[in-house]
């Protein structure tokens, strides 16, 4: 009902707006709070969420800086902060069973008018070498003791797997993505969260160079790239079609996990955490030339783009009293309020990288109008545990009383920026859809999938573009925000594939239409 009720009011809003003038869009009555998004990072490798004496003082100190969200870190590298999840229960020092801790971060939260939005980390795997206790764990199950393609290992140009004890997964193997986009779901449905929070939704760093990605190497991967363009080379890092497929691939699953968690619960917040390496794409020669694009493959403002995103929380981790960090602060600032494409963009800075002081002054310049008038949708802190650079990683009760410190110097005093109450921003295209999606399967007789086979989504019923993406490994394809109406969804076989190639869809506003094809045939 928490969820349904909102529905229900915005379709009552819209009769009503049809009967007088309506007020601009997010424009706040005036007993109620502005809309602005605000929260703490809460990561697991520190105190905060392992008791419940500990969340209980994380609600109030989230209430203390009159935040309204937490993003909690629920799956930290396969092992999950909860006991009703595909990811197996942490090996962390958390209270023993039943002791569910993201159970109890979303009832004390919730009862304090707080959201969760549990933070998943996407592509890291493990880091230790001591192995996890759970047999069922990704890493023991598809780490350095697999062979073939169970192996799911990300892996270097130079045949390395292992960055010191980290392990990674590659997104180009179809089963990892699978698994990925299933554990993802398993969350929304088995948990009252009001959204998921991507990390590590890339390419992994220690590069070579600069700007270019070391990593995609994983065998099912490259085999899949070579199918794709019918090459046989083992392409450089550098190389730009390379890069380009790679880049695609997390662009692919983000939005098999944005199609996929709408279908689990259509109100659910998909966020994610953005890169924003060095100087901003104003002085770098555009998006397209930053290293988030580039280098760790995510293009996030694409993401905002196509819809496929909800909200891009940008790790904006920069020294204000550094001049070069303080810039590059202020140009990302610019480039993502500038760019949030009718979606939401949070200003996330570095409270451990600061004096209290300078995380006010980022906090108001995160939240500042743009020369063009835009402002982002509001700000995260990184982190809960280190509110400040004074006593980082210090005792908790030095840690804390930094924490008290920053909530006066962000909430009171002249032109504090969080003096008031605000609101978390509503998301109008989940609240009152205008558009619905496609989604579809495509598979051989024998249940093999039809991978990177060209599938086009043409408008039947109004005028529009047509759109044309692969399939991926698993044979799913998927089209996020189209108008309603009629659809014809027509596949491109490869050589020797036989069966019926065309599908007709109805899109309904909210609504995902699944284009269903037979199996196909392939000779023997």
């Amino acid at each position: 009902m928490r969820r349904i009720l909102p529905t229900l009011l915005a379709g009552f809003s819209l009769l009503v707006g049809s009967l007088v003038t309506a007020a601009p869009a997010h424009a706040a009555a005036p007993d109620e709070p502005p809309e602005q998004w605000r929260s703490y990072w809460v990561d697991a490798f520190n105190e905060g969420i392992y008791r419940p004496d500990q969340v209980s003082t994380l609600i109030e100190d989230a209430l203390a800086v009159n935040a309204n969200a937490l993003i909690v870190q629920t799956a930290r590298r396969y092992d999950c902060f909860c006991n009703r999840a595909l990811y197996p229960r942490t090996d962390a020092g958390i209270d023993p069973a039943p002791y569910d801790p993201l159970d109890e971060v979303i009832e004390q939260a919730h009862a304090a008018g707080l959201e969760v939005h549990a933070w998943i980390n996407v592509n890291t795997m493990w880091n230790s070498a001591t192995p996890p206790r759970s047999p069922d764990h990704v890493f023991n199950q598809h780490g350095p003791s697999a062979e073939g393609t169970d192996r799911w290992l990300n892996k270097k140009a130079d045949g390395s797997e292992l960055q010191g004890a980290n392990a990674y997964i590659d997104p180009g193997h179809p089963d990892a993505a699978s698994y990925i986009v299933d554990a993802v779901r398993s969350i929304v449905s088995e948990y009252d969260v009001d959204g998921v929070n991507l990390d590590y939704i890339r390419y992994p760093d220690f590069n070579a160079q600069i700007g270019t990605s070391d990593w995609g190497y994983n065998e099912v991967s490259l085999a899949r790239f070579q199918q794709a363009t019918g090459r046989s080379d083992v392409p450089a890092p550098g190389d730009a079609e390379w890069t380009e497929w790679r880049r695609d691939q997390v662009t692919n699953l983000v939005r098999r996990i944005y199609l996929g968690v709408w279908e689990t619960d259509p109100q659910a917040r998909l966020s994610m955490d953005a890169i924003t390496y060095g100087f901003g794409p104003q002085s770098v020669g555009g998006w397209e030339a930053t290293r988030t694009y580039t280098e760790v493959l995510q293009d996030w403002a694409g993401w905002l783009d196509e819809g496929i995103m909800d909200t891009a929380v940008t790790m904006n981790y920069k020294r204000n009293w550094v001049a070069d960090q303080e810039r590059m602060f202020a140009e990302w600032s610019e480039f993502l309020a500038d760019n949030q494409a009718g979606r939401q963009a949070v200003n996330g800075p570095a409270l451990y990288l600061n004096s209290v002081a300078d995380s006010r002054a980022q906090a108001l310049a995160a939240l500042a109008p743009t020369s063009a008038g835009n402002t982002a949708a509001g700000w995260s802190g990184y982190s809960y545990a280190n509110p400040g650079m004074t006593h980082v990683d210090g005792s908790w009760a030095d840690r804390s009383a930094e924490r008290a410190e920053l909530a006066e110097a962000l909430t009171t005093g002249e032109d504090a920026p969080f003096a008031e109450r605000a609101a978390v921003p509503d998301m109008a295209w989940k609240s009152a859809p205008a558009e619905g999606h496609v989604t579809g399967r495509l598979a051989l007789r024998d249940g093999t999938p039809l991978d990177q086979a060209a599938v086009t989504l043409k408008p039947l019923s109004h005028r529009g573009e047509s759109i044309t993406r692969p399939s991926d490994g698993s044979g799913w394809f998927g089209f996020a925000h189209v108008e309603p109406g009629l659809y014809l969804v027509r596949v491109d076989l490869p050589q020797g594939v036989a069966g019926p190639s065309v599908s007709a869809v109805k899109v309904g506003k909210g609504r995902i239409a699944e284009a269903r094809f037979s199996a196909f045939t392939a000779p023997r």
